[in-house]
C-alpha cells in the first residue's frame, strides 16, 4: 500500500487538472498561435506561470486503484502488475489469461 498522503495529494491534483483544463488550454492555445502578437503571447505565458503548477497534467502520477501503487501501473486495466495478476489468476479480467507456451 502507498502512503495514504501521496494518494491523497494525487486526488488532489486530478481534481486541481480538472478545474483548470480550459483556461490552461486557451492560454497554450494562444502561446502556440503563430497570428497571435507577441505581447499577448508575452501575456498569456505569464497568467500560464500564475496558475497552481498542481493543475498541470504531467504532475499527475498513474497509480493502481486498489493500492495506490505508483510503479508497474497497466494504465489499460487502472491495476498495478501484482493486482492484476491476482485479477487475471481469478478470471476477473476479461480477455486476459496467463501466458504458458
Amino acid at each position: 500500500m502507498a502512503k495514504t498522503s501521496m494518494v491523497n495529494r494525487d486526488i488532489k491534483r486530478k481534481k486541481l487538472v480538472a478545474k483548470h483544463a480550459t483556461k490552461r488550454a486557451e492560454l497554450k492555445k494562444i502561446i502556440s498561435s503563430p497570428s497571435s502578437s507577441y505581447e499577448e503571447k508575452m501575456d498569456a505565458a505569464t497568467k500560464l506561470q500564475k496558475m497552481p503548477r498542481d493543475s498541470s497534467a504531467s504532475r499527475v502520477r498513474n497509480r493502481c486503484e486498489l493500492t495506490g501503487r505508483s510503479r508497474g501501473v497497466y494504465s489499460k486495466f487502472g491495476l498495478g502488475r501484482n493486482k492484476l495478476r491476482e485479477a487475471t489468476m481469478r478470471g476477473d479480467v476479461p480477455g486476459l489469461r496467463k501466458a504458458s507456451w
